[in-house]
């Protein structure tokens, strides 16, 4: 497996990416993988994923991208705008500039949630959805779970706050006001259920698992549970159990 680095540079953005790929093969699928918060491009999780993919299918890239000031990502703040432009840059890079028709996405956490709330608002441009530990409700994940009292309130004040566990973001009250507004558990997708997959760790210590199979069932999505799994899927078993799932609702295998 091979990988490369490259840029998006359209519409004041500049979306940094990395594409995995396979030495001897024409893409014809590729999984854009969407990170959760704090997360980056080069995480070891997607390119386990990649590894495992591509020794199989030849014919697939994956495609991961920093997040608006995720990373090495240019921008200041966070702003779930961003987040949607981004997503639909890169879903149209793919499609059009690499000429690939067949898209499917690997989503997880925050960027499960972007997915989600994307595809509610633009219809589905993915063949197959893939979800792990969805962030159903951003707000709340943020503002009871990541961060503490006193940052919440210098937040409510008008300040920038770094809020996040081992890499931090910034955060300002347009981001929670607008988390808040896009509660995406009061979305409908029975129209898309059929294409989605979410996969949920039942030993999740950030997103509750009760309330992601709740969201699941009341929209006829295929939940399946991981028993032991944390948020993060630290286990390699788990999360190689979680990549399986994925990759054999994907029709990938």
């Amino acid at each position: 497996m091979l990988n490369r680095y490259f840029e998006i540079n359209t519409q004041n953005n500049n979306i940094r990416c990395k594409c995995y790929y396979s030495e001897n093969g024409k893409a014809g699928n590729a999984i854009i993988c969407c990170t959760g918060f704090a997360g980056h491009k080069d995480n070891t999780a997607t390119e386990r994923f990649a590894g495992k993919l591509i020794s199989k299918r030849k014919d697939t890239i994956v495609v991961v991208f920093n997040w608006p000031s995720h990373g090495d990502d240019i921008k200041k703040k966070l702003l779930l705008e961003d987040c949607d432009a981004y997503l639909d840059i890169i879903i149209r890079e793919v499609k059009e500039t690499q000429g690939i028709e067949d898209i499917f996405s690997y989503a997880t956490s925050f960027g499960a949630y972007i997915v989600l709330k994307y595809i509610s608002e633009h219809d589905n441009p993915f063949r197959k959805i893939a979800l792990r530990c969805p962030a159903v409700d951003m707000y709340d994940l943020l503002t009871r779970t990541v961060m503490n009292g006193d940052e919440y309130d210098r937040i409510m004040k008008g300040k920038d706050v770094q809020v996040g566990f081992d890499r931090k973001i910034i955060v300002n009250r347009k981001l929670l006001e607008d988390m808040k507004q896009n509660d995406i558990r009061k979305r409908e997708y029975l129209d898309y259920a059929d294409d989605i997959l979410i996969i949920h760790g039942t030993r999740d210590e950030i997103v509750p698992f009760e309330s992601v199979k709740e969201f699941a069932e009341d929209n006829v999505i295929e939940f399946i549970p991981v028993e032991g799994a944390d948020h993060r899927f630290q286990n390699p078993t788990h999360l190689s159990l979680a990549d399986k799932h994925a990759m054999q609702f994907f029709g990938l295998c």
